[in-house]
């Protein structure tokens, strides 16, 4: 998808990567929360108060902050992108509103659960509520990137977009296609994943520990074979998409550190060294993100319109890089600084452990 000629960097592409950047660490923290999540929705047997009350003790402290990466990632499309926020935000807009009451639901009834009456039915159905959020919003996030990496948003005239009929201009995109929605599972588990590693860390000695030290190798498990599908259905559906992710000398060493990471994951997890299982999983997902974004570059909506064609003008984007460098002093110490009050010390992935 990309030729030596358009390998040249320039100030939109730098934004770019710090917006990528601020995704993956949405998706190592925030993401994780989400996982959490899943595992409280699928909480059984006698161990299940357990379960949801180390998920609820893990993410309390700390949820909230993790949205500053994903908002950091809107205020970045919206003021060094603004063709490209309005486009999306409008072609999108079914999904993303789905999305954002996902978020919303999920936050509230986590906060309503946790200080509503331990014996109340109201406080079961909150978490009910915060269980199927936690599975429906990961989803919906990763169709929506399915959609834009597929190609299928292309960036039309008023006119020619006039002509449309609601359905082919705003569910198509997303709804008709099985690639979009291969992401979104790919992405549900993968959040599953590292919530289960992170917590293996978090839980006790004992069967907690060893209860998600075995979904943490059954979600990886499943997140291997949910990507080969992807694959396939890329292959079959977006022959181009397919292309870049499995062509060229840089695709393939995405796939190598992927794969040795999920091997040492794997690895860990069965030899019982969680700390090294929590940081290869971090590393899984990171790499993973990565090559998605390499597959997409230089495009921003693709097949048509780049990085540096849809950018703001360029003192734009040098107001915003040295907002964002004041910014980075005060919110990473402060995100250190939290992680070490709420969670005696540990490190940065190790507190975010949902």
């Amino acid at each position: 998808m990309t030729t030596p000629a358009e390998l040249t960097w320039t100030l939109p592409h730098v934004v770019a990567g710090v917006m990528v950047l601020s995704l993956n660490m949405y998706v190592l923290l925030g993401g994780a929360d989400f996982g959490g999540g899943v595992w409280d929705f699928l909480a059984r047997g006698e161990k299940r108060d357990a379960q949801r009350a180390l998920i609820a003790d893990a993410i309390g402290p700390i949820w909230e902050a993790n949205h500053v990466w994903l908002i950091l990632v809107v205020v970045l499309l919206f003021s060094c992108f603004p063709r490209a926020f309005a486009h999306l935000a409008t072609e999108l807009h079914v999904p993303l509103t789905v999305m954002l009451v996902g978020v919303v639901l999920r936050g509230s009834a986590f906060t309503f659960r946790t200080y509503d009456s331990k014996q109340d039915a109201v406080q079961r159905r909150w978490g009910r509520i915060f269980s199927v959020a936690s599975l429906l919003t990961p989803i919906v996030l990763g169709v929506c990137l399915g959609a834009v990496s597929s190609g299928a948003l292309p960036m039309r005239s008023p006119r020619e977009a006039a002509t449309l009929s609601f359905q082919v201009r705003f569910i198509d995109p997303w709804f008709a296609s099985p690639f979009p929605w291969a992401v979104g599972l790919l992405t549900l588990l993968l959040f599953a994943f590292l919530a289960a590693s992170y917590l293996t860390v978090e839980a006790p000695e004992g069967a907690l520990r060893h209860l998600f030290r075995r979904r943490a190798l059954q979600s990886q498990g499943a997140l291997l074979l949910t990507a080969l599908a992807t694959l396939v259905v890329a292959r079959v559906d977006n022959p181009l998409l397919f292309e870049g992710l499995t062509s060229g000398r840089t695709a393939l060493t995405m796939h190598v550190v992927t794969a040795c990471a999920a091997v040492v994951s794997i690895w860990a997890l069965a030899t019982r060294r969680f700390q090294i299982a929590r940081l290869a999983a971090a590393a899984q997902a990171t790499f993973i993100l990565w090559g998605w974004a390499w597959t997409q570059y230089p495009w921003l909506i693709p097949p048509d319109h780049t990085i540096t064609e849809l950018a703001a003008p360029r003192i734009t984007l040098q107001l915003i890089l040295g907002a964002l460098g004041t910014g980075t002093v005060i919110l990473l110490p402060s995100f250190v600084y939290l992680f070490r009050v709420f969670k005696r010390g540990d490190t940065v992935f190790g507190a975010d452990a949902p």
